[in-house]
Parts: C-alpha cells; structure tokens; sequence
C-alpha cells in the first residue's frame, strides 16, 4: 500500500503526516480520509486550485495532468513544474511526498 508523506504545514499539519493512501485514490481524497483538511472549494470537481499541491517526490508515478488542470494550475499560488491539484493526481504504486503550499485562492473562505 502506498504511502503519502505530507510535510509540516504551519496549519493543516503541523507536524507533518505519513498517510496509506490506496492506488487509484485521488491525493485529496487520502489527505480528507485522514483528518488533514486541504480545501477544496470546487468539491473536487477540477473547478478551482484550492486543494493544489506540490508533489517533492514520486511525481513521475502519477498520470500526467490533463489540459483543464493543467488551466487551473497555471492561476495558482506558487506554482512549481511538480504541481498539482490533489482532487485530480491519482495515487499510483509509488510512495508520494508532498508539500501543502502556504496560502491558497480560495475566495469563498477569504
């Protein structure tokens, strides 16, 4: 079973987590399953960059992100080339590290 390390986040993880996460599970579904409260404004449609990601490591074990996320994470905040909205990277056989960035545009919580 994969694992997903989230690193330390000053408020949605703190501590950091280590999570099992199934393969086929989407990352922001397995980050919600364990209590680690990632927004997700769009209710994980690909509508919004709420719940984007920053994949440190095992990226290239995820299936490349399609044209309309690929859309929306070019409006989000602090952007990397291993990006990516979680609602959208299915998990793989992989172990995944992964980063929550510091601020979000979530426009219905501001």
């Amino acid at each position: 079973m994969p694992k997903i390390v989230v690193l330390p986040h000053e408020e949605i993880a703190p501590e950091g987590a280590v999570l099992d996460a199934s393969e086929g599970e989407s990352v922001c579904d397995a980050l919600l399953r364990h209590s680690i409260d990632i927004d997700h404004a769009c209710e994980k449609s690909c509508a919004c960059t709420t719940c984007h990601v920053i994949v440190r490591e095992g990226y290239d074990s995820l299936a490349e992100a399609d044209e309309l996320e690929e859309d929306y994470l070019d409006k989000a905040w602090g952007l990397e080339p291993e990006s990516r909205l979680s609602c959208q990277a299915l998990v793989a056989d992989e172990d995944l590290v992964i980063e929550i960035p510091k601020y979000t545009i979530n426009h219905a919580r501001e």
